[in-house]
């Protein structure tokens, strides 16, 4: 039985239809002939109506974990520790007291609002945490796992420095935001320790707390048992699956927004770019088919990673037009950018220039060999995308 094949010319890196030449093959009658496609090119089947979003989300949360990663291993744990210090004193301090607002818990007791807080708030970008209240003035979290923050085997690899940082960045500074010099948090348990994963309590004490006692670490101490009756939970009616999805894609992408400008304030825009960069285009290339598997993906043409472009970008509630020119190449007119919206100069800059690694990666996980050329126009990007 003879099959006709459309094959490439000898050029290695040519995608065009016209580079492929017809030749046979003889194949077994007895055995069905499998599908020419190769099982991991992916589909280009319609995505479902928030694929392009839960797809940005998952993007942005690996690209943070990488991030913390080739920081850890590029630069060592104290300036691992001391990024997620400022990452997280920044976010606390832009969202903190607002949060406690839309959440509705900015009437209660000072150490259950903030336990509740980190429950609810977490919850919204997908991770799962525990609370048990004590009393008034003592009220505990559990983050369980798979941990959110040090997904898959990264637990292994970013320094408890990280996890320290972080602590010191939000959880110590709850009482002083709140103007209650009595507030702290107790640590009982941490990610990298082995332990049972981050777990502690906020307290009310009885005196104004020192610098030093807002945080303290009590390893012997144990959580009460969980009860699910007790465990706050968001208004159903007030959190639609749209908005979670949204704000899930805002939770992860607020991160990188945050992270790659405070990641400046400690090495330098410059080291910031190399890395940042680099662990972005390796995101990117790592996680192109997974993208690709969610929002109907297919890896072929300029014209194939133009549309996946475009459903991604869609994602970030972003508006794209995509244009087919004369000679060749594919064009997205690109506006919205969600990612650089309120930032301006050098931050906007080095976020950008960082950012868009992550899309060029994607594209050299192609098997057609591609140029992605991006133009900045202030409000709008114009992308370019051409076979070699």
């Amino acid at each position: 039985m003879r099959v006709a094949l459309m094959v490439q010319r000898s050029s290695p890196g040519s995608c065009h239809p016209a580079d492929r030449v017809p030749c046979t093959c003889t194949v077994t009658p007895s055995h069905t002939i499998p599908s020419l496609r190769a099982p991991d090119m992916h589909s280009s089947a319609p995505p479902s109506q928030f694929a392009a979003v839960h797809a940005q989300a998952e993007i942005h949360h690996q690209y943070l974990i990488g991030l913390q990663l080739m920081i850890a291993t590029r630069e060592g744990p104290g300036v691992v520790g001391e990024w997620m210090f400022r990452l997280f004193r920044r976010k606390h301090e832009e969202s903190f007291l607002s949060g406690l607002v839309k959440l509705g818990l900015d009437g209660l007791p000072h150490a259950v609002a903030c336990a509740r807080y980190h429950v609810l708030s977490n919850g919204i970008g997908g991770v799962g945490v525990d609370y048990m209240e004590e009393s008034d003035t003592r009220a505990w979290v559990r983050f369980r796992y798979p941990r959110w923050m040090y997904d898959g085997p990264a637990l292994c690899g970013v320094p408890i420095e990280a996890s320290r940082g972080f602590l010191r960045g939000w959880y110590a500074q709850n009482g002083v935001t709140l103007g209650n010099p009595r507030l702290g948090f107790v640590c009982v348990s941490e990610d990298m320790s082995g332990q049972f994963g981050l777990c502690g309590y906020f307290r009310e004490a009885d005196r104004p707390l020192g610098e030093d006692e807002r945080l303290v670490f009590a390893p012997h101490e144990r959580p009460p048992a969980w009860d699910p009756d007790r465990q706050p939970r968001l208004a159903a009616g007030e959190w639609s699956e749209e908005r979670l999805a949204r704000a899930g894609r805002n939770y992860a992408m607020g991160y990188i927004r945050t992270g790659i400008t405070e990641l400046a304030s400690v090495i330098g825009s410059e080291r910031t770019r190399e890395h940042a960069g680099l662990a972005a285009r390796l995101i990117g290339l790592q996680h192109y088919s997974r993208m690709a598997d969610r929002v109907g993906g297919f890896d072929g043409e300029p014209a194939d990673a133009a549309r996946f472009l475009a459903r991604m970008f869609r994602g970030m509630g972003d508006e794209v037009t995509v244009t087919n020119n004369a000679d060749g190449t594919v064009s997205l007119d690109h506006g919205g950018l969600r990612i650089l919206r309120g930032l301006a100069g050098p931050e906007r800059d080095t976020l950008l220039a960082c950012w868009i690694e992550l899309w060029r990666g994607a594209i050299a996980s192609y098997r057609c060999f591609m140029t992605l050329d991006v133009r900045d126009g202030g409000d709008r990007l114009t992308w370019a995308l051409r076979a070699e």
